[in-house]
């Protein structure tokens, strides 16, 4: 019999060390072995990391990232620091992949080695039924794919959850991210927490689209992959729009009436795997934060009720994988904000977090799944017991 637990904290004094005194404090008596941490990204990340190291067991892991935002069950927070203590019948490796945007499948490979070493085991030998990989980057290196690439080279069964390291900065010349991994501070890299047990886990993802059976192909790219030129043999940008019946002007992520409502996403089994478009381009072609290859076939969505469909995915979905869920790690997609912030909707879907289990997380600068780089989509790590 196994389980494993989460202690959330949070604070919003800035000064690191009294921010490190109250999330410690809060904890109560529990005993954590791995410390999850998620702030924003204008605190001094240096010093409340060695603040919070020095307040923690010496036993005890931590890892954590710069944020859009933090989570608890008490719904999505700004300017906040937040943490979620784990502890109970597990084992953690922690593994550092540096050189992410010079060499991001050497970079996960390296990453998901240590984190194997430190469980006194090789990639290649993990069993998909007892370990689960949580991985966190330095989501501005836009190298998802190809970090993806390196974590599972050698054991493509494993299970990935994860997101980007984040930012509230809006301009993209002064986004930047940090990530933490015990007592270091550090950029353009990734992260893997690699967990061990015989607790009961998932992997999950959430998203609030539904599929419309209408299909899109994707004709012409250009050689980075990322832009797209073509959609069904014509401009991008333009036949979009026409499929939408709008503005090309009124496409870009975030509103009301373009992507957001109506974005793409890749059918894999009966799964759907979201990859959205994020903006039109002055060129006409279409800019993706995934990789996109010629002749993709992508089916259009359509925006459903964004708060119940979040609801549901933690009232139903999560127990019905989970026996007695106790704990969730969430990586949030910043889009979904966007889009909650359009409709006057982030009231709302922050209240929808309380009926969640224990929980820490952050909104992330896109998410990993099952191998696979996603976005506008929730992705969670749950634990439970089955005492």
């Amino acid at each position: 019999m196994a389980r494993v637990e989460l202690h959330s904290a949070r604070t919003s004094e800035r000064d690191p060390v009294r921010a490190a005194e109250a999330l410690v404090s809060q904890l109560g008596g529990a005993t954590p072995k791995l410390v999850n941490l998620f702030h924003s990204r204008d605190r001094d990340a240096g010093a409340l990391n060695r603040a919070l190291r020095e307040r923690l067991p010496k036993s005890c892991r931590l890892v954590g990232a710069t944020t859009a935002g933090e989570i608890d069950r008490d719904g999505i927070h700004e300017g906040t620091a937040v943490i979620g203590a784990l502890s109970g019948d597990f084992e953690v490796g922690l593994g550092l992949g540096a050189g992410l945007s010079v060499d991001a499948v050497g970079a996960g490979n390296r990453a998901i080695e240590r984190a194997a070493a430190e469980l006194g085991t090789r990639p290649a030998d993990l069993d998909p039924r007892k370990y689960v990989a949580m991985v966190i980057d330095d989501g501005f290196r836009y190298r998802k794919e190809e970090l993806l690439l390196g974590v599972l080279e050698r054991n493509q069964a494993l299970i990935v959850v994860g997101g980007g390291a984040a930012d509230h900065e809006g301009d993209p010349e002064k986004q930047s991210a940090l990530l933490h991994l015990d007592g270091e501070v550090v950029t353009d890299a990734v992260i893997t927490t690699l967990v061990r047990t015989d607790a009961p886990w998932a992997a999950l993802r959430s998203h609030w689209y539904e599929p419309t059976g209408q299909m899109i192909r994707v004709t012409k790219t250009d050689a980075t992959c990322k832009r797209v030129l073509e959609i069904d043999g014509k401009p991008a940008a333009a036949r979009y729009a026409e499929l939408l019946d709008v503005p090309v002007e009124e496409l870009e992520f975030g509103s009301p009436t373009g992507f957001g409502v109506r974005p793409t996403a890749m059918k894999v089994g009966r799964e759907y795997f979201m990859r959205a478009p994020w903006k039109p381009l002055p060129d006409g072609s279409i800019l993706f934060a995934n990789l996109m290859h010629e002749d993709t076939e992508l089916e259009l969505m359509r925006l459903g009720d964004m708060v119940g469909l979040t609801r549901r995915f933690f009232e139903q979905e999560l127990p019905a994988r989970v026996p007695n869920p106790q704990a969730a790690i969430h990586f949030h997609c910043s889009g979904r904000m966007w889009m909650a912030g359009a409709m006057g909707q982030v009231g709302a879907l922050s209240e929808a977090f309380r009926a969640a289990p224990p929980s820490a997380g952050f909104n992330c600068h896109f998410e990993l799944y099952s191998g696979f780089h996603i976005n506008t989509t929730l992705t969670m790590l749950a634990f439970g017991s089955n005492e």
